[in-house]
């Protein structure tokens, strides 16, 4: 639990409020229970650590007001639209046996325990938040989901996760997924015997450089005839060659 020190604001006018977020305080108010609700203001340097994280509006802090502690819940915070700085946070007063309902994120542990993982299966996460109902003495900061044994088509229903005492979802009307562990997105293609690889590479190689291809059957046939009747031409030529050809006198 974190531990914030806040000081009272006496005057809450906007002239007030921008001193004090120029000299690194964020204004607040401190609300709920029967005490009545109060102005408070923040050091900026004190709560930036946690002011970002994706569990800040779900994590009990204890405030210390003038000496006076109070267990409280942030449920809202303002930014700048420029500068996206924090100017405004409400806090709520944690009363013990009041219920509570938040958005408690989930967190996944032991992944090298599980068998599906190992081979290559996938965490698909379908909740990262799970909406609880929970006593304000008992709120916890996460859901701890432990992958140990879980294999490929594994479903992780909610009812299988351990929740502190008295804690319970808000959906209570089926036992909805948390998780699965599905198969790998992607197949390998199986891998080919040597020889059909080979008769495969060995019928798609092109001829090697200066080769000639062996022509094909209706190719071989055109090629002869084409050398047939050159022969045939070159014989009528000289023919009529030797027919013009004046007799030789004696």
């Amino acid at each position: 639990m974190s531990n914030l020190k806040a000081t009272k604001r006496e005057n809450s006018t906007s002239g007030s409020n921008n001193k004090l977020r120029a000299d690194g305080f964020i204004p607040a108010v401190l609300y709920g229970g029967k005490d009545p609700n109060q102005n408070i203001s923040i050091s900026k340097k004190d709560i930036s650590t946690i002011i970002n994280s994706d569990t800040f509006l779900s994590k009990v802090l204890e405030i210390d007001i003038d000496g006076k502690k109070e267990k409280v819940l942030p449920r809202d915070v303002a930014f700048h639209v420029v500068s996206e700085e924090p100017i405004h946070i409400d806090f709520m007063r944690i009363i013990s046996g009041k219920k509570i309902i938040l958005e408690i994120p989930v967190k996944f542990i032991n992944h090298p325990d599980s068998p599906g993982l190992k081979r290559g299966g996938v965490l698909n996460i379908v909740r990262r938040k799970v909406e609880l109902r929970c006593p304000g003495e008992n709120i916890p900061n996460e859901i701890i989901v432990d992958l140990t044994g879980t294999d490929i088509g594994t479903s992780i229903k909610i009812s299988s996760v351990k929740l502190p005492e008295n804690v319970v979802p808000t959906i209570t009307d089926r036992d909805f997924v948390v998780a699965t562990v599905a198969a790998p997105t992607i197949i390998k293609e199986p891998e080919k015997p040597a020889e059909e690889a080979a008769a495969e590479g060995a019928e798609g190689e092109p001829p090697a450089e200066g080769a000639e291809s062996a022509p094909k059957e209706g190719e071989a046939a055109k090629k002869d005839d084409k050398t047939k009747e050159a022969t045939a031409d070159k014989k009528t030529e000289d023919k009529k060659s030797a027919e013009k050809k004046p007799a030789e006198k004696k």
